[in-house]
């Protein structure tokens, strides 16, 4: 039978810089509710994946997808006047003929930058096609935003309308992380939790749920109009989030997980270059090469762990052990079963926890250490082992003196 094996913990306080170290350790959210799957134990391993924003080289198929939307967007008619109203320099023309400059052609659309002059022959000003809008904003609901997202996730995702309510819509994609600024129209770099929304003669025809951490833009979810299809928003909205971390200098740009063996995830892979996280060192290989042909050959794959095994002169083991893929999580200690952000045990006992003061939801736990054991006044009897959740992870534990 196959199984996927993952860790879940939920919190309302995570802030973008505990969240951004937690992503690099392979760990994602939905909502306040955070989760990092067991990779060797699954039958689909999802892949933490990257690419550095200043490095991304745009495929034919996206620059074509990004030049389309703009015809569209700008229509024949004002794309004519305008050539006679506002020519290009020869120098010009030639360098949007051979170079393809991300930044620009994102932005070309927007109304905001679309020259409009006064046409001779209506004495109007040369309006497009169609006015095309995009800013971000907190990832608050709205009765658009809901109407918008049920619509896609009955016509893509074929969900039975009465799968979705506004509060489960609030909770998994207008619940994250904390802003700042609170204003978005500030010019302080954001980080936190927005919605990046696309509009189209002022209809909202598209919103992606981004977290911007202080490493990178990291793409949450994208829901679109369906009408709008054929124009390959997914595709237009991660060049728009790649020109974001350009334009706010967030070095990184995260696509959420990658499934090799998943045809709807391959698309990822061709935004380039892609590195993925490696589910044992935390190091990052590029997706290409060695690491693709494993990946091909076998769902798991740790580079690390077949570089250690070579180095051993031991043969790579093409799929973990059955019996361990057979482990039986309730009778293992949590230190056996290597549950992430839990200290080893010699890392616990290095720990002095004499008289020291927990804090669990607001209020302080005195803690006494002792023949091996955790005790809590003022009710000795409830004694806690080191496989209990007190083994914080270093980066977040909040023991006070």
């Amino acid at each position: 039978m196959e199984v996927s094996a993952a860790y879940y913990t939920s919190s309302v306080s995570v802030r973008p810089e505990h969240y951004d170290i937690l992503v690099n350790r392979g760990w994602r959210r939905s909502g306040t509710l955070y989760y990092k799957q067991n990779l060797p134990r699954s039958c689909c391993p999802h892949y933490t994946i990257r690419l550095e924003a200043s490095a991304f080289k745009p495929r034919k198929d996206q620059r074509q997808a990004v030049n389309r939307w703009n015809k569209f967007v700008l229509g024949p008619e004002y794309i004519r006047r305008a050539a006679y109203l506002c020519p290009k320099t020869r120098e010009e023309k030639k360098r949007r003929k051979c170079n393809f400059d991300l930044l620009t052609a994102v932005h070309e659309a927007e109304y905001s930058n679309v020259k409009r002059p006064i046409d001779p022959k209506t004495k109007k000003l040369l309006e497009p096609a169609h006015r095309f809008e995009v800013n971000i904003e907190g990832d608050s609901i709205s009765q658009a935003k809901f109407d918008l997202f049920v619509k896609y996730q009955t016509k893509i995702h074929k969900e039975d309308v009465s799968k979705w309510k506004q509060k489960d819509f609030k909770r998994f994609l207008c619940s994250g992380i904390k802003r700042s600024p609170a204003d978005a129209k500030s010019a302080q770099r954001k980080l936190g939790s927005w919605h990046q929304c696309y509009r189209l003669d002022g209809k909202l025809i598209a919103v992606a749920v981004l977290d911007l951490m202080p490493s990178g833009v990291s793409s949450v979810y994208i829901f679109y109009d369906p009408d709008y299809e054929q124009w390959e928003l997914g595709k237009l909205s991660a060049m728009r989030e790649i020109a974001l971390a350009l334009e706010g200098s967030y070095q990184y740009y995260y696509m959420g997980y990658y499934i090799h063996t998943c045809q709807k995830m391959r698309y990822k892979g061709a935004f380039r270059p892609q590195y993925v996280l490696d589910p044992e060192s935390y190091t990052w290989d590029p997706l290409d090469g060695e690491l693709t042909m494993k990946l091909n050959e076998r769902r798991y794959v740790s580079l690390s762990r077949d570089r250690r095994l070579a180095a051993q002169g031991q043969p790579e083991s093409t799929e973990l052990d059955s019996a361990e893929e057979e482990i039986n999580d309730e009778e293992m200690s949590l230190f056996d079963l290597h549950m992430p952000g839990v200290m080893t045990l010699d890392e616990v006992k290095t720990l002095d926890l004499d008289h020291s003061l927990l804090l669990v939801q607001g209020s302080l736990i005195h803690m006494m250490a002792g023949n091996g054991c955790l005790s809590i006044t003022p009710n000795p009897s409830k004694v806690l082992s080191p496989n209990s959740p007190l083994c914080w992870a270093r980066k977040f534990s909040r023991i006070v003196r």
